[in-house]
């Protein structure tokens, strides 16, 4: 039955991890993988964490399950988290949390609900966008649209964004990211999401808001700003929330899938639908990521010890931004990548062509995807001079 499988081309992001690990440059970059490091290229284990395991160690009495909707008590520090301590949202029970194996995850749940709830309707994505987003709604089977986000001149393209949701069917989902866009790091202002905003109304869309680096861009509060517009102003809101960057858990994929509906009845009924979802799918999502985070978020000590953690790393990012700015002065080319200093988290469309890349590749051992979006985190103080002298080289 195998003989006629045909093999398809390995992951890129995997492919340049093993072609990095093979380069033999001793000053080659990793500009490609989606992960924080800090200034020694290690992605650590964030202090807050290993508290809290130290405690889940010292505490856990059992390995049962969790249930398709996860803990609840982790989904009662998620939901504040996301949508505020105050929110009318969370006053009024109109949202619902589901833990999920990771942000990706929540994604195929959001769009396996839309495809057995809401039958027909499209989904539309930003151009570009993380890759996987398309992968995974057309996995659900979800007709698959994209609106316009970057301009040929590597900038934010808001107008033809707006005109592009302006003409989307009545009803569709339209795929927002809240913040530190990925892969482009190109956000909305909060001007331009009140524009987006009446634009849903008007065309009463439902929104689907990935939200895989709150903490990532401004800060906790910052950059839910667009997500929260949404889930106070709209009836209808979907919300896929990730632990991965925030919290440094990557590998044990914690994430939550937010539904939001008009009142407490109408949640319950989703939420039950998305429970079924859930159980086709995984049955249960994994627990010691959620156990995590509902520890550090209950602990007044740990949660503040992790958001001091979080400061550093996004203002470490911030920093490398500017630095790196600062670094092509002296080769004429800071007015040309100015974008990377405004843009906002981990990663960066730095406008490169793929030919370039190929160059930062082949002649300097820097390592990102062809697309040219670059992992900031991979920058640090002293590589700093010898990536700008390979971007003045390839330009």
């Amino acid at each position: 039955m195998f003989e006629q499988i045909q093999r398809v081309p390995g992951d890129a992001i995997l492919g340049l991890i093993e072609a990095f690990k093979n380069d033999t440059n001793p000053q080659k970059v990793d500009l490609g993988v989606g992960v924080y490091r800090d200034a020694a290229g290690t992605t650590p284990v964030m202090r807050a964490v290993k508290e809290a395991e130290a405690l889940l160690l010292k505490n856990e009495t059992t390995k049962s399950y969790i249930g398709s909707h996860g803990d609840p008590r982790y989904g009662k520090v998620i939901l504040p988290m996301l949508l505020g301590e105050e929110s009318p949202v969370l006053a009024a029970n109109r949202a619902s949390a589901t833990q999920s194996p990771g942000g990706t995850g929540a994604l195929r749940l959001a769009a396996d609900f839309v495809r057995t709830q809401l039958p027909g309707r499209g989904i539309w994505v930003s151009d570009p966008t993380w890759p996987n987003h398309l992968g995974i709604f057309q996995a659900a089977g979800l007709k698959l649209g994209k609106y316009p986000y970057v301009d040929a001149d590597n900038r934010l393209d808001f107008p033809g964004m707006l005109a592009a949701l302006k003409e989307i069917p009545t009803g569709d989902v339209v795929v927002l990211h809240a913040c530190c866009h990925n892969p482009s790091g190109f956000d909305l202002s909060r001007e331009q999401w009140q524009q987006v905003l009446e634009v849903v109304q008007e065309r009463e869309l439902l929104p689907l808001i990935d939200f895989a680096y709150q903490g990532f861009g401004e800060g906790l509060t910052e950059d839910a700003y667009g997500a929260r517009l949404m889930a106070e102003s709209l009836d209808e809101v979907l919300i896929t929330s990730s632990c991965s960057k925030n919290f440094g858990i990557y590998r044990e994929r914690t994430g939550a899938l937010v539904v939001i509906a008009k009142n407490q009845e109408n949640m319950e009924n989703v939420r039950s639908q998305v429970a079924v979802v859930a159980r086709e799918n995984y049955s249960n999502p994994p627990a010691h990521g959620g156990a995590i985070v509902t520890e550090i978020l209950e602990s007044a000590e740990l949660a503040a010890m992790w958001r001091e953690e979080l400061t550093e790393m996004r203002d470490r990012i911030n920093g490398l931004r500017r630095d790196f700015v600062d670094a092509l002065k002296p080769h004429g080319l800071a007015d040309k990548f100015a974008c990377i200093g405004e843009q906002r988290g981990m990663f960066s469309y730095t406008g490169l062509s793929p030919e370039q890349v190929d160059r930062l590749r082949d002649e300097f051992g820097i390592y990102m995807v062809r697309s040219g979006r670059a992992n900031v985190a991979g920058f640090s103080d002293e590589n700093l001079p010898y990536l700008a002298k390979a971007f003045a080289a390839v330009n």
